[in-house]
């Protein structure tokens, strides 16, 4: 955890004037329902726009319900977002859903106000890399990758991606690494519902999302959608007329941060836009040169620039210091629910809310949670092992606990040598002195050998313990496999649909109650 995140966490004081109010404050969530319900936005519009993504998805009702809520100006929101990773990405995408889903419910329960939890898909990104593979857990715990193939331009976003036959070897891959259960099946078919030949790897992982959260009146947007560019048309015109101003306020914002102690996530290019240009299947960044604008190997004047995103928005798209704001530009956004970097990036861009009177919502941090099976946690409490102590990808944990459970006399046998050792070397050295000062040090590396083969003889020890107990060795394997998969933790590796396949739906069930909001920290759960 980094230094920005624990004080955001807990001691938020620190971190106040780089933030629009403490998520923990009952009072700040008022205030931002408050900014939400007053500032004019194209409802209807949106509303309109997201119903017809819904009906090319086959939404479920209650997510259909949910989405009709946006057009009620009283309606707020509680937004989060993610890539989109093959068959969901990792655990933490399921857990910023599930936390928004939760915030939801308190708002509406606290606050008395219609809220509608959203799911912003990142589909505009151009990552194939972070996003064509994930990683699942085989029946031994093992991290088995499954990926679809690399070659793809490297600027093009990731919603102009279609899916061909690959995908198909994909999800043949997916289910011979994954154990089968009783819920195996299930999964599989919902999968393949989504992930097929023909549509975008977008809209595979919207449709994922929805039919899995979608019944929880999770409302899943597409951001790429033509339909709701003419929404915030004036804020791309805007950034162009501020053109390099985006990019200073970060950078300010970024200093400020430094000098108090923390980081600056985003360093942007002095004098670029906060936009990319849509070049047909590539999105190029824009730099400003003058009163000129080059995106990719074309240059325009950026009058002609501002213009066209008047008149053409589809053709530009926001980058990291834009999109946030376009996003509560469009949705009556309370709060975003996000992950660490995330919290570290909106703490550069309150300035920017300011110059595009866009208020600028929360930022609840999503739940931090590791899933372990019983056998993982019996492991942890009999044995009293910090979780944390199983990052380190070797078996200190394991000889220590060994050494722990040694017979006492091969213990005391072993520390009484390695005592007797010192002292009667310290008086060999002593006497020594008394002949030849000069020979002292040779004393003093005859105890340090004679030291080290006593070390030696103590994992031997250790090792033929390990031999002995087999059993100890593989509860510590599997726990450490599940909670540190190559020494990462699970959250961020783990694809969650390896989690839904052990556990089926009473894994989301257990994520809807556990863990607590008002208890930051991490957890771990056994569904």
């Amino acid at each position: 955890m980094s230094r920005l995140t624990a004080d955001y966490v807990y001691d938020f004081d620190r971190l106040a004037p780089f933030y629009n109010g403490n998520p923990a404050d009952s009072g700040a969530w008022r205030d931002a329902i408050g900014r939400a319900q007053r500032q004019p936005r194209q409802r209807d519009v949106v509303a309109r726009v997201i119903a017809a993504q819904q009906r090319r998805r086959n939404a479920p009702p209650s997510a259909l319900t949910a989405a009709e809520q946006l057009r009620d100006p009283q309606t707020v929101a509680v937004v989060t977002g993610q890539q989109a990773g093959l068959f969901g990405g990792p655990l933490y995408t399921l857990l910023k859903a599930v936390t928004a889903i939760r915030l939801v419910a308190r708002v509406r329960e606290e606050h008395r106000v219609p809220a509608v939890a959203i799911f912003w898909v990142h589909d505009e990104d151009h990552d194939w890399e972070e996003v064509r593979g994930c990683t699942v857990l085989d029946a031994e715990a093992g991290a088995r990758p499954v990926a679809l193939p690399s070659p793809v331009e490297p600027s093009r976003p990731v919603g102009r991606v279609t899916l061909d036959s690959t995908i198909d070897a994909a999800l043949a891959e997916l289910q011979a690494a994954l154990p089968a259960t009783e819920f195996t099946p299930q999964l599989i078919a919902a999968l393949t519902r989504a992930y097929r030949p023909g549509v975008s790897m977008s809209a595979a992982f919207a449709r994922w999302i929805e039919e899995l959260l979608g019944p929880l009146g999770l409302v899943v947007y597409e951001s790429s959608d033509p339909g709701t560019k003419p929404c915030v048309a004036e804020l791309f015109a805007r950034e162009v007329s501020r053109a390099g101003a985006t990019a200073q306020s970060a950078i300010e914002a970024g200093g400020a941060l430094a000098r108090a102690g923390y980081h600056a996530q985003v360093t942007p290019a002095p004098g670029t836009l906060a936009l990319f240009g849509m070049m047909g299947d590539a999105r190029e960044p824009i730099r400003v040169e003058g009163d000129t604008a080059v995106i990719g190997e074309a240059r325009e004047p950026l009058a002609a620039v501002e213009a066209r995103a008047r008149t053409s928005p589809a053709d530009f798209s926001p980058n990291v210091l834009l999109r946030s704001v376009v996003q509560d530009a469009l949705f009556p956004t309370v709060c975003y629910v996000g992950g660490p970097s995330e919290l570290a990036y909106f703490a550069q861009l309150k300035s920017i809310y300011a110059a595009f009177g866009v208020p600028m919502p929360l930022v609840a941090p999503r739940a931090t949670v590791t899933l372990l099976d019983a056998n993982g946690v019996k492991f942890l409490t009999r044995h009293d092992v910090p979780l944390e102590s199983l990052r380190a990808q070797d078996e200190s944990v394991l000889n220590d606990l060994l050494s722990a459970a040694l017979p006492p006399a091969v213990e005391a046998s072993l520390e009484s040598a390695m005592k007797a050792v010192d002292e009667r070397l310290a008086a060999v050295t002593s006497a020594l002195t008394l002949v030849d000062p000069t020979l002292e040090g040779a004393a003093r590396s005859t105890l340090t050998r004679m030291q080290d083969d006593l070390k030696k003889l103590q994992a031997k020890v250790v090792q033929a313990a390990k031999r002995k107990d087999e059993t100890l060795r593989r509860q510590f394997k599997h726990a450490q496999a599940q909670a540190f998969p190559g020494g990462a933790p699970q959250e961020r590796v783990v694809c969650f649909v390896s989690f839904l396949n052990k556990y089926g739906p009473a894994l989301l069930e257990r994520l809807c109650q556990e863990p607590p909001l008002d208890q930051p920290g991490h957890w771990v759960l056994t569904p």
